[in-house]
């Protein structure tokens, strides 16, 4: 209610009311109206410019945004799965494939290299979230090319081992006593102390320590070279030229089960453990050549043992003990 007011009339000695004047009236109404719209406007403008008030577009809007980053964050872990597995199979490619069939690793650089030339993805600039998007896309456009590249280099390992078919028969890839026939690997490659003289010498070979009779398996296909005893220290020993530049030799043998010019394949029985030569106890003294040169024999068993059979002989053969021949 609006408030009356009074003045003192001394001409009169009474309170006269005030009347407002028409103008005063209208000019203030004005001021009010104006002050309102002005206001109501200021605080229209600061609302649509915050989160406090969107319309129902914008709020699907920012649903559809939340879940395109969603999405991205799906889409960055697959990548990363996919990345690591990849990785994996580079590893395995250089490493073991590559390595196994004397081929050339795949540089590094060469596997990971970018795109030089125009920018592929200036299509991609100018939007809000165009950082993310780019980069995703440079991700998917490197596992691309890797997958390219490692698909072409399968095929190649896959040319090598049709081609070297032959070369993986002959290498030899296997225990050539069983493990349930072995008394226990006596002695590895290395440097070990002489049964007889007890001075420290090299080992050429593995010694596998087991009865008189045992039977003695080809590790690989070839052609048997030496079967007798005319070699100083062996005794009765059998050499297998397996082709490639591998040859394999087996020594202290107490009889034979092939003769000179024999093919035999892998597994094949040619011969058996005995203590002939310079022996200290019936044993196998077994040894592989690679170009002329005596390589560690241990490096040849992943055809015929498990990795805990392999870790187990590992252990024994790396001990510095007394070989038996």
């Amino acid at each position: 209610m609006h408030k009356v007011k009074y003045y003192y009339d001394p001409d009169t000695l009474s309170y006269r009311k005030i009347e407002p004047k028409k103008s005063r009236k209208y000019r203030n109404l004005f001021f009010f109206i104006a002050g309102s719209a002005l206001f109501g406007l200021l605080g229209l403008i600061i609302l649509l410019n915050t989160s406090w008030l969107n319309t129902p577009k914008e709020l699907s809007l920012e649903r559809e945004v939340n879940n395109y980053e969603l999405q991205f964050d799906i889409l960055d872990k697959k990548m990363e799965q996919i990345e690591q597995v990849l990785a994996n199979i580079e590893d395995r490619d250089n490493n073991i494939y590559r390595l196994y069939f004397e081929a050339n690793p795949i540089p590094e650089e060469q596997r990971r290299a970018g795109f030089g030339g125009i920018n592929r993805y200036k299509s991609l600039e100018g939007f809000n979230n165009s950082e993310i998007i780019i980069n995703a896309t440079q991700r998917l456009d490197i596992i691309q090319k890797q997958m390219v590249i490692q698909s072409k280099s399968l095929d190649e390992i896959a040319k090598l081992a049709e081609e070297k078919e032959k070369l993986l028969a002959s290498i030899p890839a296997i225990q050539p006593v069983r493990n349930e026939d072995l008394t226990r690997m006596a002695s590895g490659f290395g440097w070990r102390s002489d049964p007889f003289t007890k001075a420290r010498k090299m080992h050429w070979g593995m010694d596998f320590t087991a009865p008189r009779g045992v039977p003695i398996y080809a590790p690989g296909d070839g052609e048997v070279i030496r079967a007798d005893n005319r070699s100083s220290g062996y005794g009765k020993h059998i050499r297998i030229n397996h082709g490639y530049g591998y040859m394999s030799l087996y020594a202290h043998l107490s009889k034979y089960n092939v003769s000179v010019g024999q093919k035999v394949k892998r597994g094949d029985l040619i011969g058996f453990v005995g203590n002939t030569g310079r022996s200290e106890a019936p044993h196998l003294h077994y040894e592989v050549w690679k170009d002329g040169e005596r390589i560690n024999p241990i490096n040849f068993y992943y055809g015929s043992l498990t990795a805990e059979e392999f870790e187990n002989m590992l252990k024994f053969a790396n001990q510095e003990n007394q070989s038996l021949d």
